[in-house]
């Protein structure tokens, strides 16, 4: 679990690392944003509609609620059918009160439901939140 996650962090530094002069100066609020890492297994032969629900809906829906999009991946060998992604927040107050918004969003609700009308998209999510080191170069 380790490996991913510092795989994971390594693919999301080299995103955010830039060459110009100043590249690792964070705000006042940046510094202490959290982080979640949220891994979704989807049930057998549902991984694409999950993706597609994602790409047309979540994300979007994401951001009207205030979550910063970090970034989505799937992993290489993808046997457990995961997607795997990280969203940014000023602090874990803010998290709560977005995700309660967002599931309350009607918009959400319409895509919940036309999405699994031929049964749930997801078996598992495991999350975990995480601050930024002082060193990091995401914070």
């Amino acid at each position: 679990m380790l490996k991913k996650i510092h795989s994971l962090s390594l693919l999301v530094a080299a995103f955010f690392c830039s060459p110009i002069a100043g590249w690792n100066t964070v705000s006042a609020e940046e510094k202490n944003r959290v982080f979640e890492i949220r891994t979704y297994y989807a049930n057998e032969g549902k991984l694409d509609a999950l993706l597609t629900r994602f790409r047309e809906h979540t994300v979007a829906l994401f951001e009207k609620h205030g979550m910063t999009n970090i970034g989505y991946w799937v992993p290489t060998d993808n046997k457990e059918n995961k997607l795997v992604y990280i969203l940014a927040f000023p602090s874990r107050e803010a998290r709560s009160k977005a995700f309660k918004a967002f599931s309350a969003d009607p918009a959400w609700q319409k895509a919940f439901k036309a999405s699994t009308k031929d049964g749930r998209l997801v078996k598992k999510i495991v999350n975990e939140f995480l601050t930024g080191t002082d060193f990091s170069i995401i914070k």
